[in-house]
């Protein structure tokens, strides 16, 4: 392997980067995968379907480990949890999965800091590998093209490849903050609607 090639290092970054911080959220993915998109669209170092699918394999089975902690640890966890939840909230959570359990796991993967809890609830309540694996894989299709879809603007706006990639990180973080910032004013106004 020719290290001085930036594919070479671009692309185990890449699948390495998402991976890690699908499963210890320590590494911003969504901003690995815009960068990598931008470097793609501004240079031949990195091609652009090919950082999709590292982004998207990466993505996949560091969901899948998350979801497979507590499925595997069950019953010490699952014993854990009961302790620490109500018996109605857990009734409610297992209730909300067996309705629209892919919708969970698709929004939790989308919106910033749900992935985790949604997968570990998703994990610790039962919800079946056979449904799990399908909407893991749709969740992760859909970020790595909403968050390569960045990376194509800025790469599409400079013909720089480090503007482009520092382009597409602000990007990232500013989704991330608004969707942030939505998802906590919609929390507040719900609590405050069943007061």
């Amino acid at each position: 392997m020719n290290w001085t090639d930036p594919s070479a290092i671009g692309y185990p970054a890449l699948f390495g980067g998402v991976l890690l911080g699908s499963v210890i959220p320590i590494v911003p993915t969504g901003a690995v995968v815009g960068a990598a998109a931008a470097v793609a669209m501004t240079t031949d170092h990195l091609s652009l379907p090919l950082v999709i699918l590292l982004a998207v394999a990466g993505a996949y089975l560091g969901d899948v480990i998350t979801f497979a902690v507590p499925r595997f640890g069950s019953e010490p966890l699952l014993r854990f949890v009961e302790r620490r939840q109500q018996a109605e909230r857990l009734a409610k959570g297992r209730e909300q999965f067996a309705r629209r359990g892919w919708q969970l796991v698709v929004i939790g993967r989308l919106v910033p800091a749900g992935r985790i809890p949604v997968l570990l609830a998703a994990g610790t309540l039962g919800y079946p590998w056979r449904k799990f694996l399908p909407s893991g894989l749709l969740a992760c299709v859909l970020w790595a093209v909403a968050y390569s879809l960045l990376g194509i603007l800025s790469g599409g706006i400079f013909d720089s490849p480090l503007i482009a990639t520092l382009l597409a990180t602000v990007l990232v973080l500013l989704v991330t903050v608004l969707t942030t910032l939505i998802s906590k004013k919609r929390a507040a106004n719900q609590t405050g609607g069943h007061r």
